[in-house]
């Protein structure tokens, strides 16, 4: 039995808290400057599955992680409708989904996996404006493996990556106009990948609660709780 990396579980429960911060912005307080650490969720999550795939090679391991991705993307969307307002994207999930999909068939060279790569990446280009983070977040997690054991300054390249998939309009315009939060956010999206290497590099004696399958039932549960509260608040 391999043993359990530390490091990689410390990044997931961030990457966990990361996601809860952002999302208290829907829940009624003054706290716009939580979507500056909200910006770090996505890409730890896409480098978690990128550590995953490159540690412990294309086997059978992560086809049962999509299996499981594909199922709590069905049960987050009823959760994530109710609490996020005006939803104009599907939860994250499927965005992860077809992600973990092009990464992991890359590190398969045969025809099948490359005709499946294709499919998830012509479906990530036709339903852009539907996946959350868009086309650029579905290569996310294949742009942080291909530098996962290379030189710390190469995680610019998913860096620019992530910034092309926080590609809102608002956003952009607002940090032309000089929005504090908005900078910022840009900024932490370009160096979320570096800090999440530089985590797994540095944190190997931590040892925190292991991110095992029960976990994927935080996603829908939170979007629960934090509706309960916005419910209580009001």
């Amino acid at each position: 039995m391999r043993r359990r990396d530390g490091a990689l579980d410390l990044l997931k429960w961030l990457a966990l808290l990361s996601m809860i911060l952002d999302h208290l912005r829907y829940v009624g307080f003054s706290v716009d400057w939580l979507y500056v650490p909200g910006r770090l969720a996505f890409p730890w999550f896409c480098l978690a599955m990128a550590a995953n795939l490159a540690r412990g090679g294309p086997s059978a391991g992560s086809w049962r992680y999509l299996g499981w991705l594909l199922l709590f993307s069905a049960v987050s969307e009823i959760p994530y409708r109710l609490f996020i307002p005006d939803p104009t994207t599907l939860n994250v999930m499927p965005t992860l989904v077809l992600g973990l999909l092009v990464a992991r068939c890359w590190r398969t060279p045969t025809l099948e996996a490359r005709g499946l790569a294709a499919a998830a990446l012509l479906l990530a280009g036709l339903f852009s404006s539907q996946l959350m983070f868009g086309f650029f977040g579905v290569l996310l997690p294949l742009a942080t493996l291909l530098v996962f054991k290379r030189s710390p300054l190469l995680a610019l390249l998913p860096g620019l990556v992530c910034v092309a998939a926080n590609q809102w309009r608002v956003l952009y315009g607002a940090a032309w106009l000089g929005d504090a939060v908005a900078i910022w956010g840009l900024v932490a999206c370009l160096i979320a990948p570096w800090l999440g290497l530089a985590l797994l590099r540095q944190a190997g004696r931590v040892h925190p609660l292991p991110m095992r399958r029960w976990a994927y039932a935080l996603y829908p549960v939170h979007f629960l709780v934090l509706l309960a509260v916005r419910q209580i608040a009001a």
